[in-house]
Formats: structure tokens, sequence, C-alpha cells
């Protein structure tokens, strides 16, 4: 309002504009038939207050100072008539609606209702995340022809390693080596945890791995790059000899590519010769993640603006899965009752 002011040419404080909305009187209301309840934080973790609102008028009517269950129930004696509560699902609103106005029924409001279903879809498409890789899995191709420089040269020489060597790796076998030796021998993976100083949900995931690099699934796939359009350029100038990443970067940078050095390095590191060949697999795009597929699933059809079929591809798998680890119970549970 001050800015207003200013526009409408009225020099005036903002601690005037405050005292003059301050000492404006409220205006009447009644005894509504649906009331919201909710809180509001005046120090957010430390306190809150609790708002009560009309909801077919949206007219706030009260502010409390906290959020107790005896101070709502008591402004509820103070005011009798209320036929329906709209809350969250916090016990103390539901103690004190039940105490000051036991005739009244309990709903939750849309925002709750809706927020309340979109965590649960959410916790749902986490836990069987592993089918969101299926929806971007490439079409099947034909073998590409070896490539002679990654073909053991040798009797007794050992395969090309798929993914690429080094401390993580190594540590990565030996600690897989080290905890399926002990689930073997009986041991629980609270002891195993213990005695290789661990986290249990860690031995867990090494315990359930039948392999190392089962356990590496996601970690070097080919994904798209931004870098891909000036592929064919740098697999020519590698070929040429240049493997400097300084000018390759200064070229691409003169050509149009918008990168960081570490971006490219990463890149260029398996168009090398005598590593892994890059062109092996086709692409794969980013898996979508828990939180797209839950707006995939949550949103109308007609909202939706990117990849559409993929949300109708994920919604048939995830809810097959849920159903078979997560029966429907035969109980229907009322909403409507405090």
């Amino acid at each position: 309002m001050v800015r207003l002011g200013l526009v409408l040419g009225i020099a005036v404080s903002r601690m005037t504009v405050l005292r003059v909305v301050m000492a404006l009187p409220e205006p009447a209301w009644a005894v509504p038939r649906v009331l919201g309840v909710d809180e509001f934080a005046t120090r957010k973790g430390r306190r809150y207050g609790t708002i009560l609102i009309d909801c077919e008028t949206h007219q706030p009517l009260d502010l409390l100072p906290d959020r107790e269950a005896e101070t709502l129930a008591a402004w509820l004696r103070e005011h009798p008539g209320v036929e329906i509560v709209c809350r969250d699902r916090a016990a103390f609103f539901a103690e004190g609606a039940r105490a000051g106005a036991p005739q009244a029924r309990h709903c939750a409001d849309r925002w709750h209702v809706w927020h309340n279903h979109g965590e649960a879809v959410e916790r749902l498409v986490s836990h069987h995340r592993a089918l969101l890789r299926d929806l971007v899995e490439p079409e099947p191709s034909p073998e590409p022809e070896p490539d002679p420089r990654l073909v053991p040269t040798s009797v007794g020489q050992e395969p090309f390693e798929p993914y690429p060597p080094g401390k993580f790796l190594d540590r990565l076998r030996d600690t897989h080596a080290a905890v399926r030796a002990q689930v073997e021998q009986g041991l629980s993976l609270r002891e195993v945890a213990r005695r290789l100083g661990l986290g249990r949900n860690t031995v867990r995931k090494y315990a359930r791995a039948s392999s190392p690099e089962a356990m590496l699934h996601g970690q070097w796939q080919d994904r798209t790059s931004k870098l891909d359009r000036y592929r064919p350029y740098l697999e020519q100038r590698i070929a040429e000899g240049c493997t400097n990443l300084s000018i390759l970067h200064r070229e691409l940078q003169e050509r149009g590519a918008r990168c960081a050095y570490s971006t490219l390095r990463d890149y260029v590191h398996p168009l090398h010769p005598g590593r892994r060949h890059a062109a092996s697999r086709p692409p794969m795009a980013r898996p979508p993640s828990p939180r797209e597929a839950t707006r995939w699933i949550m949103s109308h059809p007609d909202h939706l603006r990117r990849r559409p079929r993929a949300a109708q591809d994920a919604a048939g798998p995830l809810a097959r899965a849920h159903s078979r680890h997560h029966p429907r119970p035969d109980v229907r549970h009322r909403h409507d009752q405090p």
C-alpha cells in the first residue's frame, strides 16, 4: 500500500498504514456451519497459532494464540452451532473439536487430501523406482562389429573391463566379497554391519547383489548429452591424435558449444583408443524421477505438457507391482467420522 501511495502521489509511511488498518472495525460474522481449522507459525518450528475460517464464505473469523486442544474446545463451546469441522489430521485439532463440538462431523480440506494423496503416490513410485528404467530402455539393435582395439591380443589376457577401473571399483568388489562371505556363514545383517563398520542398509544392499557389477547399474550408462552433436568432430580430432582437452574445449567453444571443461573431460574419456567404446549401445535418456512420475500420474492428461504417453506406461506397472505387495483391504474407511 505504501508503494501504491507513491504512485498516487501520497507520502505515507508503512507504520501509518498499519496503524490505520489495525484501527478498522472488525467485520461482523455469524457462527459458521462449516468451520475451517488450521495452524500458522509466528516463529516456524517454535511458536504456532490457530486460524479459524468460514469455509463457505472464506472469511477469517478468529486467531487463537496457540494450537492446543483445550483452546479450540473453549472457542467452540462459546460459539455453538458448528456442524462440520474441516481440519487436517493433527491430533490436537481432532481432540479439541470432539470436546468442543461433539455433534459436528469432521472432514479433511481439499488441500490436505490432495497433499496426503500425493505423498502416498510418491512413496509408491519410489518403492518401485526400478520400473521407471523400463520406460527409457532403447530398442534392441544389431550388435556392432567388435572393435579390434578392445579384443584381447594374447592368450590369458583379461577381457576388456565394462566399467572404468579404479579404487572405487576395487573397494566395491572387496566390500561385496566380505559381506557375502559373512552372510553365507549365517551371520545376521546387524552383526555383519557391526564387524565391517557399515550401515545395515548398506550391508543389505551388498548382500542382495549377486555380483559387484550388479550394483553398478546406472552408474556409467550412456545417456544423452549436450555434446552429442559435436561427437563426430571429437572422434575425428581424437583419431588425428589431438587429445589435449584444453585445445578441444577451445575449438568446441569456437563452434558454439557451451560446456564446462569437466563435462568435456567426462564425455571424451570413453572415446579414447583402448577404452570402452561409447558407440556399443545407443544413448539412454535419463529415467524419470519418482517426483516427475508422480506428477504424471496425478495430473489430468490434458494438463501434461511433456511425455503424456510415459505417464500411462508408468501407471500400469506401478499399480500391478503395488497390488502384488500390498493387497487392498476389504474394510472401507469412513473419512467423515471424527
